[in-house]
């Protein structure tokens, strides 16, 4: 173990990842080096996750395992949003956890690891006195895996879903300066990725901490200008209500942006949705995933939904139900509700036992396979293009994603053939289960 190495286990979403990254960068510029594994490192961090129940508990696990299989001289350091809620109390409560550091200023990483080289026991924090996000302007907001990548335009958020702590964690939203993203738009064309995932906790809001009037369709225009070479730019994370018709037009008419819309809705019930401060208009839901349909070919549409809110009856669930018949979705995820300290809707409890949740979960589930099923039947017989992920060449099988497939959430395509992670293949699909498509490279 080398004294000036580190190494960064990054846990929960695609965001937490970009941050990883940060991090890895400013140590990089400090004059650390990233060790090849957990047990190399002098440094090492874990980027957790405080979202819901079980990626807490992962959180929890991960370092209770670091700390209790770490080297003498070793130290942990706990960034993330985990490390941010509870920060009050994290290190009494881990007291071989060297270092904390929150989410507002990654940047803090680079002190804090000067004050633990300079004094060998004492802990150690880094939170910035200012309540607002910051970005370094030294890193690349960037992470890129294979052929694809995530380029973060965004963070916080401004909503006040009832369920929802991430307000409290990550503070109000804060859009990145157009000329950032850019850098880091061309940095990744520049890499050779084939893809392109933006995220923030809500892209459709970027821009509206500047009054920016259609921000993200402006910021599109701008990425699409800027880097002609990448064929596929994907949005993640927008908002209902917030899509309009400039962002429809410009997804319609740029051959760039993929025909994906990824818009968690949470329910179709508007009581529900009411008291999940959400919005309750599912008449504009309708609307306009009906008009994106007729002006976007071949449209996928993802959504999540929560299952199991204090005042959801069987009557919201059959709501519920028949909506995600009716809508058609391509891509449904499910979660239960969970109670968040400090919440809106922590008042309100959790009168609906963990099994009628899970049962709920299960059977919209399972409706939604079926659904699906039916939906990639008809791609059976088309050529589709394929972003290679990974290869077996003993076995002459690639494992890739289409256009319908935001990596690490959506389904997969295996398909006899060769190609090397990155590489853009054609395969004509053979057979489908309700997510995975099954082919052979032509």
């Amino acid at each position: 173990m080398k004294k000036n190495t580190f190494y960064i286990l990054s846990l929960g979403c695609a965001k937490n990842l970009v941050d990883s990254n940060v991090l890895a960068q400013l140590l990089e510029e400090e004059g650390l080096t990233y060790a090849q594994s957990s047990n190399q490192a002098k440094f090492l961090l874990v980027n957790t996750c405080g979202f819901i129940h079980d990626a807490r508990q992962e959180s929890i696990d991960t370092i209770k395992e670091l700390t209790e299989k770490k080297k003498s001289g070793q130290k942990i350091i706990a960034t993330g949003c985990l490390a941010e809620r509870w920060k009050e109390s994290f290190l009494k409560s881990y007291p071989d956890v060297h270092g904390l550091i929150g989410t507002r200023n990654l940047a803090d990483i680079v002190p804090l690891i000067r004050n633990l080289k300079n004094d060998k026991d004492k802990q150690s924090t880094a939170y910035p006195a200012y309540p607002a996000l910051q970005y370094s302007q030294q890193a690349s907001y960037t992470a890129i895996q294979g052929g694809s990548s995530y380029l973060k335009i965004a963070d916080g958020c401004h909503r006040s879903c009832a369920f929802c702590a991430i307000p409290g964690i990550k503070g109000t939203l804060v859009s990145r300066d157009v000329q950032s993203i850019l850098r880091d738009a061309r940095f990744l064309q520049d890499s050779g990725v084939k893809e392109i995932n933006l995220i923030a906790q809500d892209l459709t809001s970027y821009g509206i901490d500047r009054n920016e009037k259609n921000g993200l369709a402006n910021l599109l225009k701008a990425i699409i200008a800027e880097i002609p070479e990448v064929p596929w730019l994907r949005l993640l994370y927008t908002y209902p209500g917030m899509i309009n018709d400039e962002l429809i037009n410009l997804m319609a008419e740029s051959s760039q942006i993929l025909p994906y819309l990824d818009i968690p809705l949470q329910h179709a019930d508007p009581e529900v949705l009411q008291a999940m401060r959400r919005p309750s208009d599912i008449d504009w839901v309708r609307k306009t995933i009906a008009k994106m349909r007729g002006l976007i070919p071949n449209l996928v549409v993802r959504t999540t939904f929560i299952v199991g809110f204090p005042n959801e009856t069987e009557e919201s669930f059959r709501m519920l139900k028949d909506f995600v018949t009716e809508i058609d979705f391509d891509h449904l995820g499910v979660f239960t509700y969970s109670p968040e300290i400090g919440t809106a809707a922590e008042p309100l409890g959790d009168p609906i036992p963990e099994t009628i949740k899970n049962a709920r979960r299960d059977e919209l589930m399972a409706l939604q396979a079926e659904l699906a099923q039916i939906k990639t039947n008809h791609l059976v017989g088309t050529v589709m293009d394929v972003l290679v992920e990974g290869s077996d060449p003993k076995q002459d099988i690639i494992i890739g994603r289409t256009y319908r497939d935001a990596p690490e959430i959506d389904g997969l395509v295996v398909a006899s053939g060769s190609g090397q992670p990155g590489e853009m293949v054609k395969v004509k699909i053979e057979n489908t289960g309700p997510y995975d498509l099954f082919g052979t490279q032509v």
